[in-house]
Order: C-alpha cells, then structure tokens, then sequence
C-alpha cells in the first residue's frame, strides 16, 4: 500500500497572484495579461515540497459559466502560473468554472475540489493544510479535514481559521515550523 502524502491547498486569486479590482471589489483577472503572479514563490513552495508536500491550487472561477472570461484566458493564465514556480511547484490547478447557482460539488465552500485532489494523489487531508484569503476557501479547508490558514491584511481580525499569516510566504514558513517531523519525501 502506497503511504498517504501531505498537501497544501492554497487559494489562486489573492494567494499566488494578486487580483483586480472590478467594482471596487477585488476579483480574479479575465484576461491573461492582468494576471500577475506575486513575486518569489518558488523558493518557498520548493520549501514545502522538499518537505515532502505535495501542492495544489484550488480556484472558483465563475466568470467561465457566466460568459465573463473565456477557456483560453484561463489556460494561458495557468500555463504562466505553471511555468513561474518551477519543477517544485505546483503539481496540479483544480478549477471550478461554475456560477454559485449550478449546485455543483467542486465550487468553494464546498470541499470538492481538495477532495478530488486528495483521491487522485493520494493526500492524507489530516496531515495537509488549505491556505486562502476568503471564509469560502476555509470552510471548504475545514469540510474536507484539512488544517486552514487565512492570508489577511489585518490580522487583528478574529478569523474562521486555525491560523493566519500575512501573505503566503509567511503562511509556507509557518506551515514548516508546525510540522514537527517533515513528512517523507516522495
């Protein structure tokens, strides 16, 4: 029997590239040329996946089925994302293209998409941690078992979450130190 891994889950939109602001809210970007990812990440990431983390990202994106982005901005997008962190990187983008109103199982706050990921990669979600900048992305951490982490700017804030950190690198060095014994490596 192969040994279950740890993962880590993180958010795409405020967690490894900064969003836009439409309507005065922030969103994820339509179009490829706005998307832009935060300066830095490989080294962390190749942090945790030297650690023996397997690593994902879980994302909504809504404005596929509401007509808003176009399937080709998004692979672009992810393709650059890929690309940007390196061979220890990500190893998969799990996508949600569904409107709030279709009911499905994968949108955040349901916990889907981390459990598709963890039946395919064999993920022990007790041992794995959901990072994200919204409650959606940590009730569906929590749904699926997993410890949170909710990157904030104010961090005064009583958060949902079992911890937080101020942007995803303070949130990789503190998922590190948690871990008393580094899990395997692959």
């Amino acid at each position: 029997m192969i040994p279950k891994r740890p993962g880590v889950f993180m958010d795409r939109d405020g967690v490894l590239s900064r969003n836009v602001v439409r309507d005065g809210e922030p969103r994820s970007p339509r179009l490829a040329k706005d998307f832009e990812i935060f300066p830095d990440l490989e080294k962390q990431l190749a942090e945790l996946s030297g650690a023996g983390y397997y690593l994902f990202a879980v994302t909504n994106q809504p404005d596929i089925s509401r007509g808003g982005m176009a399937s080709s901005e998004l692979e672009a997008m992810h393709i650059k994302l890929m690309a940007s962190l390196g061979p220890h990187g990500l190893r998969k983008i799990y996508v949600c293209p569904h409107d709030d109103r279709d009911q499905c199982r994968c949108r955040k706050p349901k916990p889907g998409m981390i459990l598709e990921a963890a039946a395919e990669w064999n993920i022990d979600l007790v041992q794995s941690f959901m990072i994200g900048d919204r409650l959606t992305d940590i009730s569906a951490g929590r749904q699926a078992g997993c410890r949170t982490i909710l990157i904030q700017a104010n961090p005064g804030d009583a958060p949902q979450s079992d911890y937080t950190a101020r942007d995803l690198p303070d949130a990789c060095r503190m998922i590190l130190a948690l871990t008393k014994s580094k899990p395997e490596k692959p």
